[in-house]
């Protein structure tokens, strides 16, 4: 009765813990040992790449440490006390040389093909623009009405939110292919949200490109990954993954909110890739 007693209480404990941790997944939490939860088709892609990675390390680790502890024990001193002459042995050599080789062939051929997917869409359905600033991030819609705002630091925020809230905060359609462009007008900044497999620099007098396409809703937390200076911790950013009918609901009030005391929207620059004949 007690060891039930015992087993309940250990079961309502952890369906406590994953239940508060499933609600905070899409930010850093403590202890945390492994990825934040996928919510693009690249950051799925990055996590099936690490776990094979994980796999192989493994492997090599426990086969390496295996012929270390038989080498030490088959060749000790004690049981050869005139050690070997040898000095050569080619099929030994030939393994040693090739298989490595093997390993990283496996390993480039997952590697390239994902560095290439994670690289930018050729037909986006929407584009938005980074700029880092010390320190903040602004950002511009060129395709949505061309308007655009600031996102600083919530300093109000408390708790697991505290210097990962912003006061403005990116909102974007779920299942859209979405052009990003980053670029800074100071120091080199970089734009990272771990949830969606990006972390781009922002190099001033330069236009980086990415893409996305958020595959659930949720809020998910980032910050600038580029010590940018003394406030380089306070960059913080925020992105809103909603439905389309809700994006388009935000969009109408942000014309709005975010237009120009004279009504005019603010320029933005829109980098158009060029196909070469």
């Amino acid at each position: 009765m007690v060891l039930a007693r015992r087993w309940a209480f250990l079961a309502g404990l952890a369906a406590i813990v994953f239940s508060s941790t499933a609600a905070l997944a899409d930010s850093p939490q403590p202890w945390e040992m492994t990825f934040q939860p996928p919510a693009t088709p690249v950051m799925e892609q990055v996590e099936s790449f690490h776990h094979t990675l994980l796999w192989i390390i493994s492997l090599i680790t426990v086969f390496v440490l295996a012929l270390m502890v038989y080498v030490m024990w088959r060749f000790r001193e004690s049981r050869n006390p005139v050690p070997s002459r040898t000095s050569h042995n080619t099929v030994i050599e030939v393994l040693w040389t090739v298989v490595p080789v093997l390993i990283l062939v496996f390993i480039a051929s997952k590697s390239f093909p994902l560095l290439y997917f994670a690289d930018r869409t050729s037909e986006p359905q929407m584009t938005i623009k980074a700029t880092g600033h010390q320190w903040y991030w602004s950002y511009e819609y060129p395709d949505n009405g061309n308007f655009s705002f600031d996102a600083n630091i919530d300093t109000a925020a408390t708790g697991d939110q505290r210097l990962l809230a912003t006061d403005n905060h990116i909102v974007l359609p779920v299942k859209t292919k979405i052009r990003l462009l980053v670029t800074a007008d100071d120091v080199i900044h970089s734009w990272a949200m771990p949830s969606f497999g990006i972390k781009l620099d922002a190099v001033p007098g330069k236009l980086n490109e990415t893409w996305m396409e958020i595959t659930r809703e949720g809020v998910f937390h980032g910050q600038c990954s580029e010590l940018c200076g003394v406030n380089h911790g306070y960059m913080p950013i925020v992105v809103e993954g909603v439905s389309k009918e809700k994006f388009d609901a935000w969009v109408a009030e942000a014309q709005k909110k975010f237009a120009r005391a004279d009504g005019t929207p603010p320029p933005t620059t829109v980098a158009r890739t060029e196909t070469a004949n």
